[in-house]
């Protein structure tokens, strides 16, 4: 499908015949494309369907899925137009790629990371999981969504000069009280991903899908 049809400019990798019954959303940090994560989602899960857009924002030229009026300061208003932008693309294209039976998985970093959070925070179902690599609170809900049977996996930086630790435990929390499964992985180093990142979310996608295979076999 063209991004005109679908509403964005992406990527899309078939799962391979007899792989895992799973679609790894991609979604890129600010200045990234679609191809970015791609590398990254063929080794977190080898023969999954990959699902990778571009964002529609452009800052100072660089692609972001969503305004920011300062580090940390996001536009509500356009986080909230954006997320529903999203979410209806990852429908469509769930349909138009017959991907309706798998179970979505969001793999974000940075700004990625946040988007996908407002999407489980916004329309819980759109994904079943997620991975957030440096994920920052998007915003505060008024109301806890339904989050039960989600999972997601915070990877968080020890020396992240951007996201503060105080802004993992909040979303934690707020994941927490939704009443999703969350696993957080602190990384010794920044705001960067680094190898040991890559091998937790490995583990973390092993062990749940897993666990998920069984309960509903």
């Amino acid at each position: 499908m063209t991004a005109q049809e679908l509403g964005f400019r992406h990527r899309f990798v078939p799962g391979v015949k007899g792989g895992p019954p799973v679609t790894l959303v991609l979604l890129h940090g600010t200045g990234g494309t679609e191809d970015d994560l791609i590398s990254l989602g063929r080794e977190l899960l080898p023969g999954a369907a990959l699902l990778s857009p571009r964002g529609k924002v452009l800052e100072n030229g660089m692609p972001r899925f969503f305004r920011r009026l300062a580090e940390g300061v996001f536009d509500q208003k356009d986080l909230a137009l954006r997320t529903t932008e999203l979410s209806r693309f990852v429908e469509a294209a769930k349909e138009s790629y017959g991907l309706q039976d798998n179970t979505t998985i969001a793999v974000g970093y940075s700004n990625g990371a946040n988007i996908a959070a407002s999407v489980l925070l916004t329309v819980p179902g759109v994904f079943q999981g997620a991975v957030l690599l440096r994920a920052m609170v998007p915003f505060v809900p008024s109301a806890p969504p339904d989050l039960q049977g989600a999972a997601v996996l915070l990877a968080a930086g020890e020396r992240d000069p951007i996201v503060e630790t105080g802004n993992t435990d909040l979303l934690q929390s707020i994941l927490d009280s939704a009443g999703a499964q969350v696993t957080l992985y602190r990384h010794p180093g920044g705001h960067e991903l680094g190898h040991d990142d890559l091998l937790a979310a490995r583990r973390w996608l092993a062990g749940w899908l897993g666990s998920h295979a069984q309960a509903a076999g």
